[in-house]
């Protein structure tokens, strides 16, 4: 229900239904994950994304009726939280995430689309306030709109971004290539890779599109930390055809955009601690 087949990357542990608009959903951390791992001595800011779409999806499937074969698009999601939040300590990493939804439009007896505001707690104190919107669209809707899309060959990945310009360790997890141009690099897509390619996919995961923003303002400013995250996605991510990632820093961050054929596809402006 929270589209993740593999329970390493499952975050959510249940949910409740406080009213017909606001639930609860328990999660945990780990305090060492496979892909968002630490940062600094702090967790990764991008938990926060991951918990929240993975709560909305469970929401929709277990309390709100949508069928688990439907499709999801997240237009929007932001986040802000900060930096001493986040100080990995010693305590386990349980969190409360409360959800409220709003602007709900229905299409026919299914879910059309809705706002959905997050309060992540841990210990009882507030340590992420976020927020997205989503559309929903029914298998057979998502199949005439995509299905010529299924059997689109990926691209091969360029040569890795060297991990340690993008805050990574590992190779493997560097989805940007070398910079073509100061602040800008190919998107570098693993469809082989065990998180950010979890299950199969016709587009590029939004996930990635985040991580990818995340990468190009660590290597725009060494040792960024996004406390504070704004992103839109405006088309769908072709997995066949080149996309390039920029960067350009500002007072407070750091602004990245995907370009696709020539058109602006994603936009995510990062902040860091102040």
């Amino acid at each position: 229900m929270a589209h993740r087949p593999d329970a390493r990357d499952l975050f959510p542990t249940g949910v409740a239904r406080l009213s017909d608009t606001r639930f609860r959903v328990p999660a945990h951390w780990p305090r060492a994950h496979r892909f968002f791992a630490p940062v600094k001595g702090h967790q990764d800011p991008l938990l926060i994304a991951e918990t929240m779409r993975q709560a909305a999806m469970l929401v929709c499937h277990a309390e709100l009726g949508v069928p688990l074969g439907d499709a999801f698009v997240m237009w929007e999601l932001h986040y802000t939280t900060a930096a001493e939040h986040l100080v990995l300590g010693d305590d386990p990493w349980d969190v409360m995430v409360e959800v409220e939804c709003s602007g709900i439009r229905r299409r026919g007896r299914g879910l059309g689309s809705m706002r959905l505001g997050f309060s992540l707690r841990r210990d009882g104190v507030v340590i992420a306030v976020c927020d997205a919107r989503i559309s929903c669209t029914s298998a057979a809707a998502y199949h005439r709109l995509r299905g010529h899309r299924s059997a689109a060959a990926p691209l091969p990945p360029p040569p890795a971004l060297a991990p340690r310009s993008a805050g990574r360790t590992s190779e493997r997890d560097v989805v940007l290539g070398p910079p073509v141009a100061p602040g800008r690099w190919p998107l570098r897509l693993d469809t082989g890779h065990p998180t950010l390619f979890g299950r199969p996919n016709d587009h590029v995961p939004g996930i990635l599109l985040l991580e990818a923003a995340r990468q190009a303002a660590h290597a725009t400013v060494p040792g960024f930390l996004p406390v504070t995250l704004r992103s839109g996605f405006l088309r769908y991510v072709e997995l066949d055809r080149p996309c390039w990632v920029e960067a350009t820093t500002e007072p407070a961050g750091v602004r990245v955009r995907a370009v696709q054929d020539g058109e602006t596809v994603f936009t995510c402006t990062l902040g860091r601690p102040v």
